[in-house]
């Protein structure tokens, strides 16, 4: 071991951050962030397998290092076994030797084998021994450097430097967060901005028993944000699980990484397309697995969503009607309907504007909705508030318990923080909305308690201008003030005009 790997300094969350987003610049320039963000993201992830896997072995060998088969053996059963030779500290030995890219793919491939289901089709997706590094003295030169990055002493995550603290899964967010940001239009399919996983998170009161499922989770931040409310709330229990199906491959691995990594064994994502295979079933029956809160980002208007199969839905999730084909958003919104627990389901899902007004199937869909007395909460938001459209959202909340029929509005759309590219809801922003969501009566331009026969009258169009009114009056104009201001200017431009032609005479340009 060098000094580096057992240095005890204390840990600043700033610095690893810092450390981790610095990495990228071995690949800046020459592989385009949407390829890199994969080899930054497991590299850290192996990073950290690798010294809590070497913490351990070192206090076991502290404590029993004449009984080297009791060390063994009790190293076989830690969260995460490592093989011989494939941690990152043996990649990183031989780092100024050629083949680091199929090193470490290999390292992966043992880790995978190794623990089972947990990791399992984990690293399927990555491949360091690529050439989208280029060459192969490049993509070596390339790896080594990368190695060299996240060998540094400040990315010693060691437990007993760590300690408790969530250094980690904060770096991981922080660099998924970075990457959404330039990653344009793509960006929605894995990242929910924080301040909103923050809002739905604190609005739908996970609980300690709860079941939680998001079935577009992309890299799993809206999930583990319920979880830690469980655990903040409820002096730091664990007693609840998290559930999620991803579609893309790539970004349902970042999910199972970004869980182990912020302590959350207790989940189960899937990997599968959500509409046209759902994968969370019960074991007996084959049915869709029911929830106590399921919240989602899912992609806007998705294309091509399965409305090919949607019409004999064997799960029926679109007995209130197939949506269009072009846009997939009620086809994600039936389903969680579905999947709600009878008495305890409470349901957060963002939605374009779109969906609270659009006619034809959507609005056949939206007006049983309103009927069956499952919608609660229609939430405007800002522009310009999520990674890779400007378009506002709204948020839409259901619950299978309500206690009236009514609905209500909040129109949040002109409150936040402005950025340059991006804007954000501060904390108080968030807290307006959540105290006004718990008051559930009507404020002046900011909210609004519907009825359900106001809702009728409006043909059940959810467009929050009909509920809030935001209109402001302009100030009375006094026309006589104004005249009379008029009047005195003229004057005063008269005499300014009399003194010109004097200045000018004594200049001799007069006449």
């Amino acid at each position: 071991m060098t000094s580096s790997q057992i240095n005890q300094d204390p840990i600043i969350q700033s610095d690893v951050n810092s450390a981790v987003w610095a990495a990228c610049d071995t690949f800046r320039g020459t592989v385009d962030p949407s390829i890199y963000k994969d080899f930054i993201l497991t590299m850290l992830f192996l990073k950290y397998i690798s010294d809590v896997y070497q913490d351990e072995y070192d206090n076991l060998v502290a404590q029993y290092g004449d009984n080297p088969a009791l060390i063994q053996a009790m190293m076989a059963k830690q969260r995460f076994v490592l093989p011989k030779g494939a941690s990152f500290w043996d990649c990183y030995e031989k780092r100024h030797e050629a083949g680091n890219g199929q090193r470490i793919d290999q390292a992966l491939h043992a880790i995978e084998e190794a623990n089972g289901t947990k990791l399992k089709n984990v690293f399927q997706d990555i491949s360091f021994n690529t050439d989208k590094l280029g060459q192969e003295k490049q993509k070596n030169e390339i790896l080594r450097h990368i190695l060299e990055d996240f060998g540094k002493d400040v990315l010693n995550l060691r437990p007993s430097r760590v300690g408790s603290l969530d250094i980690i899964g904060n770096a991981y967010e922080y660099l998924i967060k970075h990457f959404a940001a330039g990653s344009g239009k793509s960006a929605g399919e894995f990242y929910t901005p924080p301040e909103v996983s923050d809002l739905l998170a604190a609005i739908l009161e996970p609980k300690e028993g709860d079941e939680i499922c998001d079935p577009a989770c992309g890299s799993g931040s809206l999930l583990m944000k319920c979880g830690r409310m469980v655990r903040n709330n409820f002096d730091g229990s664990k007693k609840y699980a998290l559930y999620g199906q991803e579609a893309i491959g790539s970004t349902w691995a970042l999910a199972k990484m970004n869980m182990f990594l912020h302590g959350e064994d207790n989940h189960r994502i899937e990997w599968g397309d959500t509409i046209r295979h759902p994968m969370l079933l019960e074991k007996d029956t084959s049915g869709l697995l029911h929830f106590d809160i399921v919240t989602a980002n899912p992609p806007f208007s998705l294309d091509k969503w399965g409305h090919e199969g949607a019409a004999d839905d064997e799960f029926g999730r679109f007995r209130r009607g197939v949506p269009p084909k072009t846009k997939g958003d009620y086809a994600f919104i039936s389903h969680m309907i579905e999947t709600l627990k009878p008495e305890s389901g409470r349901m957060g899902v963002v939605v374009p504007h779109g969906v609270l007004f659009r006619a034809s199937s959507e609005g056949k869909i939206r007006k049983q909705l309103i009927e069956e007395n499952l919608l609660d909460t229609v939430i405007g938001l800002p522009e310009k508030l999520f990674f890779g459209t400007g378009i506002p959202a709204a948020i839409l909340l259901f619950k299978k318990n309500k206690t009236d029929n009514n609905v209500l509005f909040i129109d949040a759309s002109r409150e936040f923080k402005s950025g340059k590219n991006q804007n954000q809801l501060t904390t108080d922003n968030i807290q307006k909305i959540i105290n006004t969501y718990k008051a559930r009566e009507t404020t002046d331009k900011y909210s609004y308690l519907a009825t359900f026969d106001e809702i009728k009258e409006n043909d059940f169009n959810l467009n929050i201008p009909r509920y809030v009114d935001t209109f402001e009056e302009e100030a009375e104009i006094d026309l006589v003030a104004v005249r009379t201001e008029r009047v005195q200017l003229q004057n005063e431009l008269q005499t300014l005009e009399v003194e010109m032609q004097g200045y000018l005479k004594e200049l001799g340009y007069g006449a």
